[in-house]
């Protein structure tokens, strides 16, 4: 006969770290997780997992992490939309950003710009007045949801313009940048990130983003207030956490996520991606 004891089980701390995503592979929103996520392993010396769990425009990854333990072990990254603009866009949402969750760490900003496949000026500007003309534009973006940031930055643009607007939802980033590439549409709105490896290999042209200055990566590209149009905003990644995790845990976690960002911006990796770290490391828990 002998005598055993049940093993204890593993502290979360000792379990992978999950990052969930609300989007697929392709899209910087990965990319940024990714390199986030790396630099985390090495200083909380444990595994970090990005998850993505596309779906609903990020739906589906926020209602997964709102219903997961609040052990540290699950985390959710997002960009601005899902937890700003669906609570005004969506007469029904499940979750509620400001109950459900913990801010953790706001890593970068961004800015949005459509994306034209041809690469001269004059071309382009035959097209706008093409566009003109007959009033019409398609807008492309990148997710089926409604209410996601490049369908607004489009309907602004139709509005300032005074076109008609079609909008045309594709299934994530990658899908629109091969349509792009292959000239099967004519524009996009995107995340400025999300254009600049096909920007820079000469695939494509960048007409205009809506930050408040010019990109210092494309400093060629006007904004769209110095093209005469009266768009102007940005957006943002944040980490989050399930409602009740507790301080002692969201604190390390948070510290790593932006101890990453900071060595992540002077390397290569991060700049091609034309992102930046906010004024604050960490958003308010009253104000997304």
């Amino acid at each position: 006969m002998a005598l055993s004891l049940a093993a204890e089980p593993a502290h979360a701390q000792d379990k992978p770290l999950h990052i969930v995503l609300g989007f697929p592979a392709g899209a910087s929103s990965d990319t940024v997780s990714r390199l986030i996520a790396d630099k985390m392993r090495v200083s909380l010396g444990r595994p970090v997992v990005v998850d993505n769990k596309p779906g609903a425009g990020g739906i589906v990854a926020n209602m997964a992490v709102k219903s997961a333990p609040a052990d540290g072990s699950i985390f959710l990254m997002t960009p601005l939309a899902a937890m700003v603009a669906y609570p005004h866009s969506y007469t029904k949402l499940d979750y509620d950003p400001f109950k459900d969750y913990v801010p953790v760490a706001h890593v970068a900003a961004f800015a949005h710009c459509p994306r034209h496949q041809r690469r001269s000026a004059g071309q382009d500007r035959g097209r706008i007045r093409g566009a003109g003309q007959d009033r019409r534009i398609t807008l492309i973006s990148p997710l089926r949801a409604p209410a996601v940031l490049p369908h607004f930055f489009g309907i602004l643009f139709a509005r300032n313009a005074g076109l008609e607007l079609t909008h045309v939802p594709y299934k994530g980033t990658a899908p629109v940048l091969q349509a792009l590439y292959a000239g099967e549409i004519p524009a996009a709105f995107l995340p400025i990130a999300d254009l600049g490896t096909l920007t820079q290999s000469g695939k494509g042209r960048l007409l205009a983003t809506a930050g408040t200055i010019r990109s210092p990566q494309y400093p060629d590209t006007p904004t769209f207030k110095e093209s005469g149009y009266n768009i102007e905003g940005s957006a943002w990644y944040a980490m989050f956490a399930p409602a009740g995790t507790p301080k002692s845990i969201v604190d390390p976690v948070a510290r790593a996520a932006i101890d990453a960002v900071h060595a992540l911006m002077s390397s290569s990796a991060w700049s091609r991606w034309a992102l930046k770290l906010p004024a604050s490391g960490r958003p308010s828990s009253r104000r997304f």
